[in-house]
């Protein structure tokens, strides 16, 4: 499945139980030799009571996510489309809290399109970011200035004149583990290209380049407001997508909508 192009391997673990989720994300994340993603994404039980269902993350390097944004659309969009539930709002138990997911259906009763409350943003999270070292890093000679912003996961927001030129492999592998990153942390690339409208290509953190990110998102429009390029509302182009980002004052919670698809189904024997 993939929201935006920001694509996964989903399984359900009511149904299978996947023993070693890391090794088996390295192995079938490879393109070429395995299924080819972003990584894997696990659906099961939930284990708090205010969860109807979890979802784990693993990136294609085999660490393990605190939260992806677009993976809680398509856990959505599978749930329901599945039959497996009829609620909604659906309650999705992640590492980084309970997310709130709300489901918009086509003409035919499938998924469209979710509206995701991803909780408050954090602006100063000591264990994912050394404050110390302000706001400007250097990669390769070059300076960057950007926002860190924390969606449950750690993300630093720069804004440049050359989205479309500037090298993401090169300067995001470079920030992502820069000293300041503790944990490491994805790297948002972003440049104002319209009024409320934000051209983002990321670097995730434990996958590289990918089409999309949901939690990217939302800390690139929380970093435009913070820069007075943006107003509280934000279309977040990305290479696969639009997502839709609001931060409402009157929760200070960030919403998130954007779309949910099935890319193909089938089956794959666990690596040896």
């Amino acid at each position: 499945m993939h929201g935006a192009g920001n694509d996964y391997i989903y399984v359900n673990t009511l149904l299978y139980n996947i023993p070693d989720p890391e090794k088996a994300s390295i192995e079938w994340s490879k393109p070429h030799f395995g299924i080819g993603s972003d990584g894997l994404i696990l659906i099961g039980e939930a284990t708090q009571e205010d969860a109807d269902y979890s979802m784990r993350i693993f990136n294609n390097d085999g660490s393990e996510a605190m939260m992806c944004g677009n993976g809680t659309r398509c856990v959505a969009k599978y749930l329901h489309d599945k039959g497996i539930t009829d609620k909604n709002p659906i309650r999705l138990q992640t590492l980084s809290g309970v997310k709130i997911l709300n489901l918009h259906l086509n003409d035919e009763g499938l998924v469209e399109t979710v509206t995701v409350d991803m909780g408050e943003p954090q602006l100063h999270q000591p264990a994912q970011f050394d404050e110390s070292a302000g706001d400007t890093l250097k990669a390769d000679f070059r300076s960057f200035r950007g926002t860190f912003v924390s969606m449950g996961n750690p993300h630093f927001v720069t804004f440049v004149d050359d989205i479309d030129k500037i090298d993401i492999s090169k300067y995001g592998k470079i920030l992502e583990r820069d000293e300041a990153f503790p944990q490491r942390c994805n790297i948002e690339f972003a440049q104002l290209t319209g009024i409320g409208e934000v051209r983002t290509r990321v670097w995730e953190r434990g996958s590289g380049i990918t089409w999309a990110c949901g939690t990217g998102a939302c800390a690139t429009a929380v970093a435009s407001f913070l820069t007075g390029r943006t107003d509280r509302k934000a279309r977040i182009v990305m290479d696969g997508g639009v997502l839709e980002i609001e931060w409402k004052e009157t929760d200070n919670h960030i919403y998130m909508t954007g779309p949910a698809a099935i890319s193909f189904e089938g089956e794959i024997n666990l690596p040896e």
